[in-house]
């Protein structure tokens, strides 16, 4: 599906750019930054299961992360809570059951 495929490599690269701009935070920033990814990777981990394939996790994303970002929000101070929120989502992608070293395991691979 052209939609699906579109919507995956577009929420991957939000992903990245976000992992990207957490870990070249300033350090007094990082700590909290951390801990405000943990929390939305908590709250992924509720929503989804720890058995979850990346379509799951990329149709959460898309039908919005208020919730997420209300998260990163009262638990970090700083204004970037979308950097903590796709930060959370690319690292959480790490746990798909089709998840293969950033890209999508298609049926039957290993």
């Amino acid at each position: 599906m052209p939609g699906v495929s579109y919507a995956l490599e577009n929420a991957i690269h939000q992903w990245t750019d976000g992992e990207r701009r957490v870990r070249d935070a300033e350090p007094l920033e990082a700590a909290d930054l951390e801990r405000a990814v943990e929390l939305v990777g908590d709250e992924l981990r509720r929503r989804l299961g720890s058995s979850f394939e990346i379509a799951e996790l990329v149709s959460l994303y898309g039908s919005g992360t208020d919730w997420a970002e209300d998260i990163a929000s009262h638990h970090w101070a700083g204004t970037d809570t979308a950097a903590v929120v796709d930060c959370a989502f690319g690292r959480y992608t790490r746990g798909a059951t089709d998840y293969a070293g950033g890209r999508q395991r298609r049926g039957g691979e290993e």
